[in-house]
């Protein structure tokens, strides 16, 4: 096992696009983590200049102690899973495993012992015999998995592995990779496009958009405090509401108006968040993540002056809640980088914002109805509408 440090990590191509962007990161020894972004983001691009199969342009990755910029893939005591397995369909699950460990010219007895033990791990003894052809598509992701374990690298390096899954092997395939890595402990650095494997799976996320890393935390913590705008729209489903606001003093603490609407946020409140001072009298945005709606039937003590009025629009029952979707009249703001590139516009905007509340699956009310929401302001995000990044302090 061993530490992996990108320093400075840059990769440009000969058209003059420039994929990843001055990255610096380190993955702690034995640590799970899950770089997360859209496609074309550069997440790919990074796991591959790591693995030398990308040339880097500027910066400097280092396995451990060792600087390998200039080292052969093979040379670099890593393995990869990819997300369409790379089995060599013509061989059986034991030669597929072992295929590494026979390059290497291991003696026999070795390679068929590492062999067995890998396969007692990932449950494939009774598959030993078999072609890929005849594996299901779980079955095949764990001899791919068990190809990279059988050589004991320092770092595991895994390409969407499961992208070529369908929904209910994913998520048991989820669980089976996590248990996986905790048991076998190599430092593992895994990328997707999904934010539910982030999530679920890291030790820590590394959210990166257009090259450029925007925050790298606990699952927990990226949820809760979202470092910028891409990060805050990026991650949650449904995701985060952003509008345009004012903020505005009063006597019991700060106003928040955005479009006819206007909360309150409380004095308390707004003495834990010093940094909101100099944006009284200015624009803001404003985030609001859909468990922090409910109904004001439904929540009587709830304060008066945190209270909103909004109409149904559409609603998504899904058996265990409710999402619903309403129409304001606030400017939405839409996430269009997570930091200033030097683009005109780092955010965009629409003329009406369209925000969703998770519900009690019981909650009696249709599309068209008028409601009076609660919003707890106490949780409310703020971010800076020229930067994009969150307001902190």
């Amino acid at each position: 096992m061993s530490t992996v440090t990108l320093e400075g990590l840059t990769k440009d191509y000969a058209n003059g696009f420039r994929a990843v962007h001055g990255l610096d990161l380190t993955i702690q020894d034995g640590e799970f983590l899950v770089m997360v972004g859209p496609s074309g983001c550069g997440k790919s691009t990074t796991l591959r200049m790591i693995a030398g199969l990308e040339e880097i342009t500027e910066g400097v990755v280092k396995i451990g102690a060792r600087e390998v910029n200039d080292v052969h893939p093979k040379d670099r005591d890593i393995a990869m899973v990819f997300q369409n397995y790379a089995l060599y369909p013509h061989m059986t699950v034991r030669d597929n495993i072992g295929f590494a460990l026979k390059l290497q010219k291991r003696p026999k007895d070795e390679i068929i012992e590492r062999v067995d033990d890998t396969a007692r791990l990932l449950e494939l003894t009774e598959q030993l015999e078999k072609k890929p052809g005849q594996l299901s598509g779980g079955q095949r992701q764990r001899v791919a998995m068990g190809r990279a374990i059988v050589r004991r690298p320092q770092l595991f390096l895994l390409d969407e592995p499961l992208s070529n899954l369908d929904a209910k092997l994913r998520v048991q395939m989820r669980a089976e990779i996590t248990k996986l890595q905790r048991t076998v402990g190599v430092t593992t650095f895994y990328v997707t496009h999904d934010q539910v494997e982030a999530m679920t799976m890291a030790d820590r996320v590394a959210v990166i958009n257009r090259g450029v890393l925007c925050q790298v935390d606990p699952p927990q913590v990226i949820y809760d405090e979202p470092a910028n705008l891409f990060v805050a729209a990026f991650i949650g489903s449904p995701s985060m509401s952003l509008m345009e606001a004012t903020l505005s003093e009063t006597a019991g603490g700060v106003s928040i108006t955005f479009g006819s609407q206007t909360v309150g946020l409380s004095r308390e409140a707004f003495e834990r968040r010093p940094a909101l001072r100099e944006y009284l009298g200015t624009d803001v945005t404003i985030g609001i993540r859909p468990e922090h709606l409910a109904s004001a039937a439904l929540d009587p003590d709830h304060p008066t002056d945190q209270q909103i009025t909004a109409t149904v629009d559409d609603i998504e029952a899904l058996g265990f809640e409710l999402i619903a979707y309403f129409t304001i009249d606030a400017r939405q703001v839409f996430s269009q980088d997570a930091l200033d590139l030097g683009d005109d516009a780092p955010v965009l905007e629409g003329a009406t914002s369209r925000i969703a509340g998770r519900f009690d699956p019981s909650a009696d009310f249709r599309v068209g109805d008028a409601l009076e929401l609660t919003i707890d302001t106490d949780r409310m995000h703020f971010f800076d509408p020229n930067t994009g990044l969150a307001i902190r302090g």
